[in-house]
């Protein structure tokens, strides 16, 4: 019973996915909105079995622009 409840914890604690795997399905996400990613935010992290990430995405034009694109796992879509 301890071993399930360390085990329930660990996993629970780790990432679904490589951040570096997570960023590039980000950029993909911004770039379908004609956003060119220069700076990637995490604005809101839930762990656990469904983990949910979301990013605030930087544009090169026009100026002070911005996409917000949030993923579960390693599916990633444009919310704005």
């Amino acid at each position: 019973m301890r071993r399930r409840l360390a085990l329930a914890m660990v996993l629970a604690l780790m990432p679904v996915a490589p951040a570096g795997a997570q960023q590039a399905e980000v950029k993909e996400a911004a770039q379908s909105a004609n956003c060119k990613p220069t700076k990637l935010e995490v604005i809101k992290q839930v762990p656990g079995r469904m983990a949910e990430t979301l990013y605030k995405v930087n544009c090169t034009a026009p100026k002070d622009s911005f996409v917000l694109v949030q993923c579960r796992d390693r599916t990633c879509t444009l919310v704005r």
